[in-house]
């Protein structure tokens, strides 16, 4: 079957679309005074109306759900969160139409769609549930976006390696199991600061929640050197696979009947 390079191009472009609109976000936001730049270690316990407008507050810390909470930045914001969400459930299911195609059936490849799956639906809240105004909501979608999508990482990066047999594939798992240790790193290191006190941890908190993005998002990037194999085939063996349920069951009942037939066709002859 002919392949279908356009498909690698996918991979790509989530993390250049996402990765460049939050950064639009967070220049917006900057430039609205609603946050403090990244580079800023200073902040007070409160700031006068008649002060500078470079005064920082707990409130201006730069985290990227802080950078999407105030209009008109939370708009973009929201978009961004819901067409990444998008192309990482289509992304999610062309990795696992690919591995079905050169592993068959496994469990780590259905959890790996599972996780990436859950994983958009929480980021979906994310977007559209800004912090400040339904800060449950929003947490919620926080606590299920992050901890799958590092354990997204942790199932591909695994996959990667069961698939690969040539050097360069054994590279990218290498790859792929440097960003997981970067991305679990600082995810924990985000969680553990954000909960304190101090302006300054909560600073690094922000700092390490940008990291824990971009490198969830250039890990998806690593998906473009598989999925310029993509076929045909590979979207057959996806159908093929969502029918073998039925097929399955069809095959058992027919295989038990016939099971049950030769049974008392043998009690007949004795």
């Amino acid at each position: 079957m002919p392949r279908m390079p356009a498909w690698g191009i996918l991979p790509v472009t989530l993390p250049a679309f996402t990765i460049t609109g939050m950064w639009i976000v967070y220049a917006m936001a900057l430039s609205n005074n609603h946050i403090c730049p990244v580079h800023n270690w200073s902040y007070n316990q409160s700031c006068d109306m008649d002060g500078p407008s470079s005064c920082c507050t707990l409130d201006h810390i730069p985290l990227v759900s802080k950078c999407g909470t105030l209009p008109p930045e939370s708009c973009f914001f929201s978009l961004i969160c819901s067409l990444g969400s998008f192309m990482v459930i289509l992304v999610g299911l062309l990795r696992y139409a690919h591995l079905l195609e050169r592993l068959g059936p496994s469990l780590l490849n259905t959890l790996g769609l599972a996780t990436g799956w859950v994983c958009a639906a929480g980021l979906t809240m994310v977007g559209n549930f800004q912090v400040d105004h339904a800060k449950v909501l929003h947490y919620i979608g926080a606590g299920v976006a992050f901890p799958t999508s590092m354990l997204f990482l942790l199932l591909q990066s695994i996959l990667t390696y069961r698939m690969a047999k040539t050097r360069a594939q054994y590279w990218t798992g290498h790859l792929r199991s440097i960003l997981t240790i970067v991305a679990f790193f600082t995810l924990v290191f985000s969680g553990v600061f954000f909960i304190q006190e101090s302006f300054v941890l909560q600073h690094v908190a922000a700092l390490c929640e940008w990291m824990f993005i971009i490198d969830v998002l250039v890990f998806y990037g690593t998906f473009t050197f598989e999925f310029g194999a993509i076929s045909t085939d590979t979207f057959l063996v996806l159908l093929k696979a969502s029918r073998a349920p039925k097929s399955y069951k069809g095959e058992s009942s027919l295989s038990s009947t016939a099971h049950i037939h030769s049974h008392v066709e043998g009690l007949a002859m004795a």
